[in-house]
């Protein structure tokens, strides 16, 4: 029970910090909009169609991981002002586990994330996509476990860090390149080898690709999904379960 209200107060304290700050709120939709929108409907001009999908419809299930990316990602960065405010020192201090600071700080990165990327969603119509429910609901469930392994990824890196200036030095390394390398912009198919090698290790990758399997059934070509959706869903797993035992451990270190 006083595991299980801590991640309650930790999520709770975050979510209502999301609320007050509507400015973050604003910038996170407006960045993958502006993608979409600008960028897609620019290359869309370019790149012709493949099996029935245009361009900007193809690029959707990367917005969406574009969205859940930043957003989970840089929630993490409520730890690095928790340090510097002393508050993360209450929160060790107190008679819980390590993890459940982890799963607290990770589910409310993954509450936050979700939200935002059921906002960029709504748009689907616009592209002229038609989603059925059933596949409306697997889109949302597999965003919120996306969100939630980001966001424990988040929180390994921030757990090695005390300051806000060299955390956001490493996320301009890390950020950008797990999108492009994700499939989100081009598939993974089509990319170099040594590309190929980096995006398999890229957990964004399979979110991206476990979006695509749900928001559209493409045929068979260069823009079909690059895996199954059952094997995605089990990376991002796995992923989530690692993250959460590192995020966990370098914690207890600190503690």
């Amino acid at each position: 029970m006083i595991e299980a209200n801590a991640v309650y107060v930790i999520v709770a304290r975050e979510f209502k910090k999301f609320v007050r700050e509507k400015s973050r709120l604003i910038s996170t939709i407006a960045r993958p909009l502006v993608w979409l929108f600008m960028v897609g409907g620019g290359m869309s001009r370019l790149v012709p169609a493949g099996g029935g999908v245009s361009y900007m419809q193809f690029i959707f299930p990367g917005i969406l991981g574009m969205t859940i990316l930043f957003s989970s990602i840089f929630s993490s960065i409520s730890i690095i002002w928790d340090k510097e405010f002393g508050f993360m020192k209450e929160i060790l201090v107190a008679p819980i586990s390590r993890f459940s600071i982890v799963i607290g700080k990770a589910m409310s990165g993954m509450t936050i994330s979700t939200i935002q990327a059921l906002i960029i969603l709504a748009f689907f119509p616009l592209l002229g996509l038609k989603i059925g429910m059933a596949n409306f609901i697997g889109i949302i469930l597999v965003s919120a476990l996306l969100s939630f392994s980001l966001a424990a990824f988040g929180i390994v890196l921030a757990s090695f860090y005390d300051s806000y200036e060299s955390f956001s030095v490493i996320m301009n390394f890390i950020v950008m390149p797990m999108f492009f390398l994700s499939g989100a912009m081009y598939p993974v198919k089509l990319m170099p080898a040594i590309l190929q090698v980096c995006a398999k290790i890229n957990p964004l990758t399979y979110g991206v690709d476990a979006l695509k399997n749900l928001i559209f059934p493409f045929e068979k070509g260069a823009m079909s999904p690059d895996f199954p959706l059952l094997f995605d869903v089990s990376i991002i797993t796995i992923s989530a379960l690692i993250f959460v035992l590192i995020a966990g451990r370098a914690f207890e270190r600190k503690g």
